[in-house]
């Protein structure tokens, strides 16, 4: 059993809603960071006519959760439709493989250090 690393771009009003939806999935942690960036619209607002030529920096949240691999399919698939509204900024879902997580406190390793 292995350990994966799901990073989520979101929109700032979505996090309350997220945490809340991840809370009662068991979901243990999270490390949420503000952010600035865009995506291949460059920062397009939905209501816009043109597109950008020059990226506009919109405010987001990066959320960051560490899982035990064989729950990821599952955790996305709730936080896919948490997030969903179907316009433009809805964000982005990562999901990384880790080698090892280890909690400084206790030395645990792997999955043990999740819980």
């Amino acid at each position: 059993m292995g350990v994966s690393k799901i990073e989520m771009i979101i929109r700032m009003e979505k996090l309350t809603e997220l945490k809340a939806a991840l809370s009662k999935h068991g979901v243990g942690g999270m490390t949420v960071f503000p952010v600035l960036g865009c995506g291949i619209e460059k920062g397009t607002k939905e209501y816009e006519v043109d597109k950008n030529f020059v990226m506009e920096l919109l405010p987001k949240y990066q959320v960051n959760l560490l899982v035990e691999t064989e729950k990821v399919k599952e955790i996305v698939e709730f936080v896919k439709e948490e997030l969903y509204t179907g316009h433009i900024g809805d964000g982005k879902i990562l999901v990384y493989q880790l080698d090892n997580v280890i909690r400084v406190r206790t030395g645990e390793e792997g999955v043990a250090a999740l819980h």
